[in-house]
């Protein structure tokens, strides 16, 4: 089931700040979202390592240290 939701402006910007890649979907980016919230409230030490990783991997991506899907499926063999 899929549905619409209204944003304003900024929160629309504040998310987009949050993509990890383009084409990334608001249905992703908020899963993920959703996940850090739980996460935080059930381990709240591990969510801050968590929270560090995430920035530290979104800098990798900023400067084009990843993998495309296809290299990485190369890469396993699959």
């Amino acid at each position: 089931m899929e549905t619409t939701i209204r944003l304003n402006i900024q929160t629309k910007q504040d998310l987009d700040k949050f993509k990890q890649y383009k084409n990334e979907s608001y249905n992703e980016l908020i899963r993920k979202l959703i996940y850090i919230a739980k996460l935080c409230e059930k381990e709240p030490v591990l969510c801050q390592k968590t929270i560090k990783e995430i920035n530290k991997a979104r800098e990798r991506i900023k400067q084009g240290e990843f993998y495309t899907e296809d290299e990485a499926k190369k890469i396993l063999g699959l």
